[in-house]
């Protein structure tokens, strides 16, 4: 399985970043590495110029959000169709973002995810534990409760990422302990496996999200169960998310 290195922008950019793919194609010396598949996720304004600049160069592109709905009176909304109309190929449902700021329920990311699998997409699901559910013990629970409420039943291996994002970790320059990563991520393989069969439990992959960055990168990628990372800050500058990939 390739590793899926994915960049959240989340609300940084402007249009002349639609020329970054482009930039990170050269600083990977014109050829993506074998073992990577990298996917930029830029602000649903800028989706189609970055699609189009990103598949050009082998690369994948992909919303951060979407409505459950295809179309309807919910303005300031864009829907899944809409997305993979911009030539989207994935979607981020569910980010800790999300979820905190924005009310994101376990329900709602539910059924973000159906409708980007309904619209041919691959639905990148978030689950993740504040520090007090992890000091408190409550870690596996809250994940294993997130990931069967938030995971529609269309969900296979070919149309579904996981990304854990310990919400402790994000922005904050922590990161969980490898052996924490490797645990949660087996974890998640199980619980997965419990709702949709070891074949595909096996074959899901499975992202780590949390202050990933070139320093730390190659020790969390070869981390047993890691399948991908999925990266915030260091995901803006080129150099640096060149760096990630090439440590996959």
């Amino acid at each position: 399985m390739k590793k899926l290195i994915a960049a959240n922008w989340k609300m940084n950019g402007q249009s002349a970043w639609a020329s970054k793919p482009e930039q990170l194609f050269d600083l990977l010396g014109k050829i993506i590495p074998d073992r990577s598949q990298i996917l930029i996720c830029p602000p649903s304004v800028y989706l189609q110029q970055v699609a189009k600049n990103a598949h050009k160069y082998g690369m994948n592109a992909g919303a951060q959000n979407c409505h459950s709905e295809n179309s309807g009176a919910f303005t300031g909304e864009i829907s899944a169709n809409m997305a993979a109309d911009c030539e989207a190929d994935y979607i981020i449902c569910g980010h800790s973002e999300r979820r905190a700021m924005f009310g994101d329920t376990d329900a709602t990311v539910k059924a973000k995810a159906d409708s980007v699998i309904t619209s041919a997409m691959g639905a990148i699901i978030c689950v993740g534990e504040t520090l007090d559910q992890r000091e408190s013990g409550e870690a596996n629970s809250t994940i294993e409760s997130q990931l069967r409420a938030s995971t529609p039943e269309a969900s296979t291996a070919l149309n579904t990422v996981i990304a854990y994002e310990p919400i402790w970790a994000i922005g904050t320059g922590k990161t969980a302990t490898l052996e924490d990563i490797a645990q949660m991520h087996a974890h998640i393989r199980a619980v997965y496996s419990d709702m949709f069969g070891e074949k595909s439990a096996q074959d899901l992959c499975i992202q780590y999200g949390g202050s990933v960055k070139p320093a730390n990168a190659k020790d969390i990628l070869s981390t047993d169960g890691v399948d991908g990372a999925l990266v915030g800050g260091a995901s803006l500058n080129m150099e640096d998310f060149a760096k990630i990939v090439q440590a996959a």
